[in-house]
């Protein structure tokens, strides 16, 4: 009796240490991205960057995420998860150290790159781990670590620009987000040296393949219509509302309202979606508030601002969705991690061609009327394969 009380507290201790593990970890995954926006104006200034080359820059997120969240199944299988996360979230530190002192756009892409590829690996494969720790709880753990992930992304959406003014330099005020990937690095060493019981149980199972079938299509479809709308949004909104005549600091507002909408909904969404057998009602409502966010910003930007900044909040919580979706449309962890790494890994090299068109776009129009246009129209096919993804079926 007292060795199964000792077991079960030593169980909770380790949930405790994943879930703390876990949090400081998504809170990570998209701050190095959404800093970027706010400062956009004066990165180009100062690098002398061009339209396409920005186009580019919002779009080396994608294409990190794409090619190495398809390598990171096999690092897993051959290192184990929590090792390659701690990989992952070294090389996010190094890139957001390093990448505001560049002397060039080039060097300031690529730098950009390593911080992205070590987020891919962690994008990857957290969702193994909240099904290897949390079984049970899969919806709920999944919701606190998105809320981590929109409390890292709305910070830095708001606080860029007030850091670049307090210390009178973008670079600076980038580089300061390199302590939020340091503090999450001491958890995830003491997690790297504990054996996963389960995941090495996993590995004894026949490998499942992921691309035969039809729900993992859904999902990658599913995947990379939202990554192009979340990804837009990261990389343009602020300079759409600038554009538009609103000051620099309130579109960082409008854009953090964007982000901060996501703490709560993210909750809330995937412990929802977490108890439906079925989530395709989740995804058609939140594709029918992304066409009415990007019609609305086509129409008027200027006109009500914060309107537009709500709806496609509530939009963009199609990542939480969608990730709660592979977790549960895996039958066990390695499953998931492979189920993961196809959805983003493809899902991804989907959503590239998006958004470089949209940077095209916009420098062939001089204007926003054309991208916001095209926006509005893929909201048709992600609630398409949104309905198909939510169906109750596993891998």
């Amino acid at each position: 009796m007292v060795l199964r009380e000792e077991q079960a507290v030593s169980r909770r201790q380790g949930q405790l240490l994943t879930l703390v593990a876990i949090l400081l970890a998504a809170v990570n995954l998209r701050l190095a991205v959404t800093s970027i926006g706010p400062v956009l104006t004066e990165i180009r200034a100062g690098l002398g960057m061009s339209g396409t080359m920005a186009g580019l820059l919002t779009s080396v997120p994608v294409l990190c995420f794409a090619s190495i969240g398809l390598a990171a199944p096999r690092l897993a299988g051959r290192f184990g998860a929590a090792p390659v996360i701690l990989g992952g979230l070294l090389l996010l530190s190094a890139g957001l150290a390093v990448r505001p002192f560049a002397g060039g756009p080039v060097l300031f892409l690529l730098l950009s790159a390593v911080a992205m590829a070590g987020i891919a690996l962690v994008n990857v494969l957290l969702p193994s781990v909240v099904k290897d720790q949390f079984p049970d709880q899969v919806g709920t753990v999944t919701g606190l670590y998105t809320v981590a992930l929109s409390v890292g992304a709305a910070t830095a959406a708001a606080a860029t620009v007030p850091l670049t003014n307090t210390f009178g330099d973008w670079r600076l005020g980038l580089a300061c987000w390199t302590l939020a990937a340091l503090v999450a690095l001491p958890p995830w060493l003491l997690i790297s040296r504990i054996p996963a019981k389960s995941t090495a149980q996993d590995q004894n199972l026949p490998p499942v393949r992921v691309s035969r079938h039809p729900v993992a299509w859904a999902l990658v479809c599913y995947f990379g219509v939202q990554s192009t709308s979340a990804y837009v949004i990261i990389g343009w909104l602020p300079q759409i509302y600038r554009d538009a005549g609103i000051s620099a600091e309130l579109a960082g507002v409008l854009f953090a309202v964007t982000s901060f909408l996501g703490i709560p909904l993210s909750f809330l969404l995937s412990a929802l979606a977490g108890r439906l057998r079925g989530q395709s009602l989740i995804a058609m409502v939140l594709g029918l508030f992304g066409i009415a966010g990007w019609a609305g910003l086509w129409a008027a930007p200027a006109a009500a601002p914060w309107l537009w900044a709500i709806f496609l909040g509530v939009a963009n919580t199609a990542f939480p969705l969608v990730l709660t979706m592979i977790t549960l449309r895996g039958r066990n962890p390695a499953t998931v991690v492979r189920l993961s790494g196809f959805a983003q890994g493809v899902g991804y090299l989907i959503a590239i061609p998006g958004l470089i068109l949209i940077g095209a776009l916009h420098d062939a129009t001089g204007g926003w009327r054309v991208p916001l246009a095209l926006m509005t129209v893929l909201m048709v096919p992600q609630i398409i394969a949104g309905v198909a993804a939510g169906r109750d079926r596993q891998v």
